[in-house]
Order: C-alpha cells, then sequence, then structure tokens
C-alpha cells in the first residue's frame, strides 16, 4: 500500500464568492534575523474579474481607542506598514521563484489561480491585543481585491481579509538565571531582614510552572507574618504616549510565618494561565480573546538597536516576593523572565496516511470559488480548511474578522 501525505491549507472567499485566498499558515515567525516570508495564492472567477487587476495589500496597524468611538470613525488608527502587491496582471520586476505549495496550489487550482508574496520587515512589532480595554491592538492584515486601480474604495462584499499574526519563538539560549536579594533594617534596631529569591531558569514556556525559591533569613525583632508571591504582566504602550498596564496573571498569599532570630527556606509554584485571567483589564494577549488559540501574550524581545516607540507595544513578565512583616511594613523584591512559546520542531507540514486510513482524514474542500474540484484523485495532497480560528465556547461573533 502506497503512501498518501497531506498538506493543510487554509482558504477564505469573499462575502460575493468570486475571490479566494489561500496560505500554509496564520502564524509567520520573526527569527530576530528575518521573518517568515508571506506567500500565497489568490484565485479569481474570470468572468467576475472581467479588465480589472487583482490586488493584494499587506497592512500593520496599530489602533487605540472605545469600541463605540470606532463605530464614529473616531479611534486612534496609526498604520505601521502597508504594502501593495499586483498578482494579475503580475509586473515582472516583482516576480519571485513560486514556493512548493504555491507550485502545488497553482497546479491544482487552474490558469485563474496567481501567486502573491510579501516580505515583513523585521522591524515592525509582533501581533498583541489588550483585552477590556476598547481597541488597543497590533494586527497584521491581508486584503484582497479586484479593482482598476490600488486607490479604488472596494466594498467589503467584494474583498477577503484575513488577519494573521507575527510571532517570536523562544530563543535556544536563554540569559541567566534570575536571583535577587535585600536586606531591610528597622527603626530602633540595628539587626536587619535578609530576603534572597530567584527562579530555576529565565525562560519558561506557556502553561509551565515557575518555581519561585524564596529564603528568608531574620535575624531582625520582627516578625513576617505572611509571604505573597505573584507574577505580573507589564504591557508598556510606547507608540503615541508613555503609559503602562500592569496585570496580575497568578498569585499565591501564604500563612508562612518567620519569628526573630530564625530562618525560612520554601519554594512556591506559580503557573501564569489565560484561563484564570479572561476578564482582567488591561491584560495583553496574543491575539484576540474571543478566539480559542489565544493564550498570554508573549515576552517582546527586542533586537539590538531596534526603536522602541516603532514596537508600540512591551510586553514583560516579573515574578513579585513580599514579606508581609508585622508593625514594620513590608519587604519585596521582583525578578524578570521571559514567557514565551518554545520553538516548533522542524517537522515536515505533511502527515503520512495509509490508503486504508484515507476515509478517517478530513475531507477536501471541493468547493474552490464554483470551479469543479471533485476529480480527487491519489495524487492529491492538500486538505482546505477554513482560515477562521476556532471560536471561544459560548461565544458569538457577527464582525468580518479573522485570525
Amino acid at each position: 500500500i502506497g503512501l498518501v501525505s497531506f498538506c493543510r491549507v487554509f482558504k477564505k472567499s469573499s462575502p460575493n464568492c468570486k475571490i479566494t485566498v489561500y496560505l500554509g499558515k496564520r502564524d509567520f515567525v520573526d527569527h530576530l534575523d528575518q521573518v517568515d516570508p508571506v506567500d500565497g495564492v489568490i484565485l479569481v472567477d474570470p468572468e467576475y474579474l472581467k479588465d480589472r487587476k487583482v490586488y493584494v495589500t499587506l497592512t500593520c496597524a496599530f489602533r487605540y481607542g472605545r469600541e463605540d468611538l470606532d463605530v464614529l470613525g473616531l479611534s486612534f488608527r496609526k498604520d505601521l506598514y502597508i504594502s501593495t502587491f499586483q498578482a494579475f496582471p503580475p509586473i515582472p520586476e516583482e516576480r519571485k521563484p513560486n514556493t512548493r505549495l504555491q507550485e502545488r496550489l497553482l497546479k491544482k487550482l487552474g490558469q485563474h489561480a496567481h501567486p502573491f508574496h510579501f516580505t515583513i520587515p523585521q522591524n515592525l512589532p509582533c501581533s498583541v491585543t489588550l483585552q477590556s480595554c476598547g481597541i488597543l491592538s497590533i494586527d497584521y492584515e491581508i486584503r484582497a481585491f479586484c479593482a482598476r486601480s490600488v486607490e479604488e474604495k472596494i466594498h467589503k462584499r467584494n474583498s477577503v481579509r484575513l488577519v494573521i499574526r507575527k510571532v517570536q519563538y523562544a530563543p535556544e539560549k536563554p540569559g541567566p538565571q534570575p536571583m535577587v536579594e535585600t536586606t531591610r533594617s528597622f527603626l530602633m534596631s540595628d539587626r536587619s531582614l535578609h530576603l534572597e529569591a530567584s527562579l530555576d531558569k529565565e525562560l519558561y514556556y506557556h502553561g509551565e510552572p515557575i518555581n519561585v525559591n524564596v529564603h528568608v533569613t531574620n535575624n531582625s525583632t520582627k516578625t513576617v507574618k505572611r509571604v505573597k508571591t505573584s507574577v505580573r504582566q507589564y504591557a508598556d504602550i510606547c507608540l503615541f504616549s508613555t503609559a503602562q498596564y500592569k496585570c496580575p496573571v497568578a498569585q499565591l498569599e501564604a500563612d508562612d510565618q518567620v519569628s526573630s532570630s530564625s530562618t525560612f527556606c520554601k519554594v512556591y509554584t506559580l503557573t501564569p494561565t489565560l484561563n484564570s485571567n479572561r476578564e482582567k483589564r488591561g491584560l495583553a494577549l496574543d491575539g484576540k480573546l474571543k478566539h480559542e488559540d489565544t493564550n498570554l501574550a508573549s515576552s517582546t524581545i527586542v533586537k539590538d538597536g531596534c526603536n522602541k516607540e516603532v514596537l508600540g507595544v512591551l510586553v514583560s513578565y516579573r515574578v513579585k516576593v513580599k514579606l508581609v512583616v508585622s508593625r514594620g511594613g513590608d519587604v519585596s523584591v521582583e525578578l524578570p523572565f521571559v514567557l514565551m512559546h518554545p520553538k516548533p520542531a522542524d517537522l515536515s507540514s505533511s502527515r503520512p496516511a495509509s490508503g486504508t486510513a484515507r476515509s478517517a482524514d478530513p475531507p477536501i474542500d471541493t468547493n474552490l470559488i464554483e470551479f469543479d474540484t471533485n476529480s480527487f484523485t491519489q495524487d492529491d495532497d492538500l486538505v482546505f480548511e477554513d482560515f477562521a480560528r476556532l471560536r471561544l465556547k459560548g461565544t458569538t461573533d457577527d464582525k468580518d474578522e479573522d485570525y
């Protein structure tokens, strides 16, 4: 029995079903030295195209403002980057070699399919959204349409809009182990309280527990009544003004006491996740909350020499350890760390399937804009999937947006 490999392809059609865009992925990785190219294929009904041209635009925009003001067109929007590609008729000097996926799609879709490609500049920010703050986000949007010129006003019904994400993965070489210490002296006392805190490592993956090592040497006459540990997310808005959103994403309060002239050592475990923070205002996310595959925003890795104002939103994380001292105030320290996704293994985008198990695979979407492709042969290996991400359970979305 021969082996057949399948490759998943995301597609989205315009409301009038005359244009469809195909992409191999929805997340594009910033590797610090270069960004994944955005390449896909656009399929157009020839009877609808007539004598017009086919355009595809890529826009990176920073949006800020309340949602009710956005309806009136009063919200703040700044386009950080706009690029336009003429897919048909092609411009010779803009043509690049097609990728393997583009070649396969062009072969399958026929002569009315046209490739397009974009290169995202390295200095642009990653996708991020702050929830419950009205509109505050950095979005990347692909828009495809037919027109006689790129300036022509296009109705939403006659265009395809896809919001993709620019993401970063954890660096291969993490930084040094975070460790901090402080000594607090109290009034009318010549003895002090010493606090030392550390993490197991500097880099943590989303969903991974964080172990906080706390060591207290209490030579003072005071008593430590409680130990509070928390993970805090900081989102610095640096595009239009200096503003910062601070949001606790994991907290633990223990009634651990440290009496005078004694020592204390304990490991506290915290796990910051989106599930326990869904309703918090100012929480930064990778994408929008309405989508099921959203998570807490990853830490922003800033390239050397990069202008921070261009990045729009900078996300960082810190662990805070706080000792509540009787009649003497509090003692606290902070430990910065990095929270990101691990870099995926370089696996093939296709997966093997035997001929006998073929019926268990997702069915091929044969409705490629009214073109009949029911003649599925042994050589077909593309599985088409709707571009829209999975919605959160129990929610509805009437807006014409997809992530």
